[in-house]
């Protein structure tokens, strides 16, 4: 197995490559890197659906320390994403680092030698730091339908696309009409024969107003950094503008909700058709989408929008509540992920033998979304109370990248073997976070990905992004326990 690795970090997306880069530019050389897939990009390496973009800005869905200035177009798509990571991967140096093929089953903390033993289908990997960077979104979830196994023809989920299935003239269905499917049937409507699309509930779709960089605009940003700058903070700022809407402030979502029926109402004449688009909960109760395609796909006369529910699948078809089946070639999944079910299905152990999964039988926990009492030397990034309604994440994960890398520093300066989050002080964190978001746009009654099956809220952090950069601006001492190196 060899001597333990100052760092190991689970997975190679965003937040596993920001942290890899971060390690190496504060001296932190040992660092590897276990990625389960044959490439990095986590999310952008696995969605390659037809359409697959960003819903955030370009210029703001990138890291501060790795600026790129000649973006084709305000929205990337999912492939200029991914070449943008192996690009900060490549130039930063942490390609060496990566152990492609090695899927992480489970890791135990071993208190004796103060180092995680990591199980990984390469064989037992030591760390004396562990990092998780496996994110929110990266496990498919198929809906339990009568018969979904016996359908004869071909079926996958959006983010599993199978490209060696030519749509072209072929009956599709889509099931859900989520971020992904309002970016697929777009795309594909113009090629198919029949596409049905089954929706559970309408989503608040608005405005993207994408376009593409002219070629005096990307010259401007590569000769005047400033400008770049300029652009990335007033992005920043109109969209961090947004949250009072999230967070209780009910008259800027109606003031939205108006706009959106305005824009339904321009792009669907059809009134009956557009009766069944308005949703049926408050605005940003779900998460918003955005996109200027979607209608109007929907009003192509090879398209029909389904809103009774599945009630089965058969061999060649989909059967909805009104009794109707409606033969299909193609099934498209577009069901959304495990979204709160942090870590799965991998099993850790920490000190004195608690389990993760059992610890979280209620929810997922952890102070300021990082760390995790009863967990030594574990981090998290993009965990619980992290994700957003609002505004970029790689805000938030380059905020969770300094609070993490001030740990692993205490560590080799105070010559600690382990440090531990309190459990009270994660219980406080974690009695504020459920105090503050039942004043949210998200316990407002409907239900979504953002919570449990009972109905906790856990992945959304219920405030500005710049008061969770304060917050993890750098660990506080106080808040550990601490064992020193023997």
């Amino acid at each position: 197995m060899g001597a333990p690795h100052d760092v190991v970090i689970i997975g190679a997306g965003f937040g596993g490559i920001g942290m890899a880069i971060t390690l190496r530019r504060a001296g932190v050389r040992d660092v590897l890197v276990l990625e389960r897939g044959d490439a990095l990009g986590g999310t952008w390496r696995d969605n390659t659906y037809p359409g697959a973009a960003c819903d955030i800005p370009s210029h703001l869905y990138s890291f501060s320390f790795a600026p790129k200035t000649d973006w084709s177009r305000r929205f990337p798509g999912q492939r200029e994403i991914l070449d943008y990571l192996n690009d900060c991967a490549r130039e930063h140096g942490v390609l060496p680092g990566i152990r492609f093929g090695t899927e992480v089953s489970g890791a135990r903390f071993d208190a004796d030698a103060a180092v995680w033993r990591v199980e990984t289908s390469a064989g037992e990997v030591a760390a004396r730091v562990l990092i998780s960077a496996c994110g929110q979104l990266n496990r498919p979830v198929l809906p339990e339908i009568d018969g979904r196994d016996s359908f004869a023809g071909e079926a996958f989920h959006t983010a599993r696309w199978d490209h060696g299935v030519d749509l072209r003239g072929k009956r599709v269905a889509v099931v859900g009409t989520g971020a992904s499917a309002i970016q697929v049937i777009p795309a594909v409507a113009g090629r198919v024969e029949r596409l049905d699309v089954y929706q559970r509930s309408a989503p608040y779709v608005i405005e993207k107003a994408d376009r593409g960089y002219r070629l005096w605009e990307k010259d401007a940003l590569s000769g005047f950094r400033g400008l770049h700058t300029l652009s990335r903070a007033k992005t920043y700022a109109f969209y961090e503008a947004r949250a009072v809407g999230f967070l209780g402030e009910s008259r800027l979502m109606k003031l939205m909700e108006r706009r959106f029926e305005r824009r339904l109402a321009e792009q669907v004449p059809d009134p009956e058709l557009r009766r069944r688009l308005v949703p049926d909960y408050p605005m940003g109760c779900k998460r918003i989408l955005i996109s200027d395609d979607y209608y109007p796909a929907l009003n192509r006369p090879n398209v029909d929008l389904v809103t009774d529910p599945i009630e089965r699948i058969t061999p060649t078809g989909i059967v909805a509540r009104d009794g109707v089946e409606r033969p299909v070639d193609v099934i498209v999944y577009a069901t959304g992920f495990a979204a709160s079910d942090f870590l799965a299905p991998m099993r850790i152990v920490g000190r004195d033998g608690r389990e993760l999964s059992e610890e979280w039988r209620g929810g997922a926990d952890a102070h300021l979304g990082i760390t995790v009492n009863g967990f030594p030397n574990l981090f998290l990034l993009y965990g619980p109370y992290t994700n957003l309604g609002h505004n970029s994440i790689i805000y938030m994960l380059e905020s969770q990248f300094r609070y993490v890398l001030g740990c692993v520093r205490a560590l080799r300066e105070k010559d600690l073997a382990w440090i531990e989050v309190r459990p009270d002080v994660q219980a406080d964190f974690s009695r504020v976070m459920q105090e503050r978001l039942r004043g949210t746009v998200w316990a407002s009654g409907c239900a979504s990905w953002y919570m449990t099956g009972d109905g906790r809220i856990v992945n959304n952090w219920p405030g500005f992004t710049f008061a969770y950069r304060w917050a993890t601006r750098r660990p506080d001492p106080r808040h550990f326990t601490v064992r020193r190196a023997a």
